[in-house]
């Protein structure tokens, strides 16, 4: 019984420790949350290949254009047609800011 009680005063004990002491400084800065500043993002890599954007695109309507053929759907294809010009068009341009960017830095 006295093993037990030594136990729990020793859990105790290490749980006000834990809890209740506050924490001596290290000298290290507290931690702040990031902030998306252009300093910021210029330390971020652009992971994504201007290809590899364009080619998952391109498999995302494809799939999508490829059920609409199967179902004999005219006006679904041609609709599925203009988004993906469209898309594709927005990406290209903000792919070029990208690069426009990336080569400023």
């Amino acid at each position: 019984m006295t093993d037990a009680f030594d136990a729990r005063r020793h859990f105790l004990g290490a749980a006000r420790k834990y809890l209740l002491d506050t924490p001596k400084s290290s000298g290290v800065a507290p931690l702040e949350p990031p902030r998306l500043t252009l300093a910021a993002l210029e330390k971020i890599p652009m992971s994504r290949s201007r290809e590899r954007i364009l080619a998952n695109l391109e498999e995302m309507y494809s799939e999508a254009f490829k059920r609409a053929k199967a179902d004999d759907d005219d006006k679904q294809m041609a609709t599925l047609d203009f988004a993906y010009r469209r898309e594709q068009l927005y990406l290209e341009i903000l792919l070029d800011v990208r690069d426009a960017v990336e080569r400023r830095a």
